[in-house]
């Protein structure tokens, strides 16, 4: 596949290889090299093998072939005219700049108008100045004014809060069935008959069970796991602000197949033993000393696949959550074991950035709810899908405060679950560095149809532009489709002359498919040794130390820091050198 211009003069250092038969004579354009990118499987297959006397692109293009040369052939100094001497750079002769010396004359006095000096240089062609005589000639300021003056001094500018958002948080000891739901005293019963009425919330959602899984018995089977969900309700406010109360120790797992038992995902299911299936601690996932309520919903036969199944068994689910939060509203804050404060701080003069989080949009099974009257929540939200998928654009508070509710069922080691956006590493990372001043979160669908991404891809560059950033990361989750406008977003943003680094899981399953010049700073999320979809829940996800790789990345390439270009393969060993480095400065 024969390269541009613009390939050509990216890749100017690495091997010229022809990719096509090429005659004697014909004088060697981009058109007739090989891209370097696809060197790599090449020379696995055997089909390339690069000699130590290889040239350079930049030192073959304009010369002449000497030799008819096959597809796939490596270009070395004999097949060109001239050789080695053809290839040799030439200095370029850089005429000295002479330095005329300025001729200095007196400056003679000249009859003026009042209150006018003129000042007559012969040399310089009769060239006169004017100056009011008065600025010249005015008395300097009595003493006692000057020490009366007071010393202007320079007003200090202060960070803005926007916004301030009050989590309280309530520790769970013990959860149970019961007879009606309640919270007292560390122990969370839940009405046995919701599994019932909870169904009323979709009628494509046709049972289910709710069971307890304790910390110390993970030695249990589960189906696939939809989403891991806080259980959180706001107290005072819209999401963002206010008061909110959350529940910790415990934590909805919900699972789900249809009635014929196939379990509801996608690519990739993590149906098996709970504590093999399950990366505790991530940001997604259970922690290891959590309490999971598992609400297993069985949805209509054949709807798996479709948007309406999964979409029902989120309601049904959400269902049991909601009264769950009725109860924990009413808690005194007297009772709360935990009390943060989170701000949404406009940090003047710092560099502006934007944190960009591409999220499944295809439809089917792939949506999320935006924006829900609870946190975490389903109702009254907005789902990305009937958005259209264009860019929505939310405060760090109102992602931490539970703005996303996923509804992806992708593969499980790069799906960000509703908890990871609630516990997101990057938005709390960059909300939180007083170097930097993080105007916002922009949440944005990947679409099914090419035409739609590209469509998509352009109103996120325009609006990002329009932000006025000097900066910005793009996340994604999952792997293959969505890599196309993954990379198109990086595209939009970095043509703008915005610096931008990509984040991704990659590495040997989900090599990326396309690319462009503006992905020269990509953060690698893979954790499994093989570089494979582990079908272990939350394995590929982003975490904080990644996300401290991505600040890093993005500060070293607004500052101007070169980054050297990745290995031509994955190498899980680059991540963990730029990770010791990073941990350094963070002091990880």
């Amino acid at each position: 596949m024969s390269i541009t211009p613009e390939t050509a003069s990216q890749h100017k250092n690495d091997p010229a290889v022809v990719c096509c038969l090429a005659q004697a004579g014909t004088v060697i354009s981009p058109a007739d090299l090989e891209d370097p990118a696809i060197f790599p499987d090449l020379e696995d297959s055997g089909l390339l093998k690069i000699p130590a006397n290889v040239l350079t692109i930049g030192q073959v293009l304009g010369k002449k072939l000497v030799k008819t040369v096959d597809a796939l052939t490596p270009i070395t100094p004999d097949m060109i005219e001239g050789g080695e001497e053809a290839v040799k750079e030439i200095e370029e002769a850089v005429p000295a700049v002479e330095a005329k010396e300025a001729k200095v004359v007196e400056a003679a006095p000249v009859k003026t108008a009042p209150n006018v000096i003129r000042i007559h240089i012969e040399e310089g062609k009769g060239i006169n100045l004017e100056i009011p005589a008065i600025v010249a000639t005015a008395p300097a300021p009595e003493k006692e004014a000057v020490e009366a003056k007071e010393e202007k001094k320079e007003a200090k500018i202060e960070d803005r809060v926007k916004r301030t958002l009050v989590m309280r948080e309530f520790e769970v000891k013990e959860v149970r069935l019961g007879e009606e739901t309640s919270f007292e005293n560390g122990v969370l019963t839940i009405r046995r008959s919701l599994m019932e009425d909870a169904l009323k919330a979709d009628p494509i959602a046709k049972k289910m069970e709710i069971d307890i899984i304790t910390p110390d018995n993970k030695n249990v089977f589960t189906n696939t796991i939809m989403d891991v969900i806080p259980i959180a309700t706001k107290v005072e406010g819209p999401l963002g602000e206010g008061v909110t109360h959350v529940m910790s120790g415990a934590v909805v797992v919900l699972t789900g197949v249809d009635e014929s038992g196939i379990q509801v995902h996608e690519f990739g299911s993590c149906e098996g033993i709970i504590g093999e299936k399950v990366r505790f601690g991530r940001p997604g996932c259970p922690d290891e000393n959590d309490i999971m309520i598992r609400i297993h919903v069985t949805i209509q036969g054949g709807t798996g696949m479709e948007r309406k199944g999964p979409y029902a068994a989120h309601k049904a689910c959400d269902a049991v959550i909601q009264e769950i939060r009725e109860v924990l509203k009413k808690k005194p804050a007297s009772e709360a074991v935990k009390v943060t404060e989170y701000k949404d701080v406009e940090r003047v003069g710092r560099p502006r950035v934007v944190l960009v989080k591409e999220i499944m949009g295809q439809g089917a099974m792939h949506d999320n709810v935006i924006l829900p009257k609870e946190p975490a929540g389903v109702l009254g939200g907005r789902p990305n899908v009937d958005l259209g998928n264009i860019p929505v654009v939310l405060s760090p508070n109102e992602v931490r405060d539970g703005g996303i509710h996923a509804l992806t069922c992708i593969g499980p080691a790069s799906k960000e679950n509703t908890r990871h956006y609630f516990r997101e590493p990057l938005v709390n990372l960059l909300a939180e560095d007083e170097e930097l001043n993080l105007v916002g979160v922009v949440f944005v669908g990947s679409p099914q149809i090419n035409e739609e991404k590209f469509y998509v891809s352009e109103r996120l560059g325009a609006l990002v532009e329009a932000l006025g950033v000097d900066g910005a990361i793009v996340t994604t989750e999952g792997f293959g489709n969505n890599h196309i406008d993954f990379a198109s977003h990086i595209e939009q943003i970095g043509k703008r002359g915005i610096p931008v680094v990509g984040v991704t899981y990659a590495a040997y399953q989900g090599q990326l498919i396309v690319g462009n010049k503006y992905m020269d700073a990509m953060v690698e999320l893979n954790k499994d040794k093989n570089g494979m979809e582990s079908e272990i829940l939350g394995d590929n996800t982003l975490c904080p130390e990644d996300a401290r790789r991505a600040v890093a990345m993005l500060k070293a390439k607004m500052a101007g820091v070169k980054i050297l270009p990745p290995s031509k393969k994955w190498d899980q060993s680059v991540v963990e050198n730029n990770q010791k480095l990073v941990d350094e400065k963070y002091k990880a």
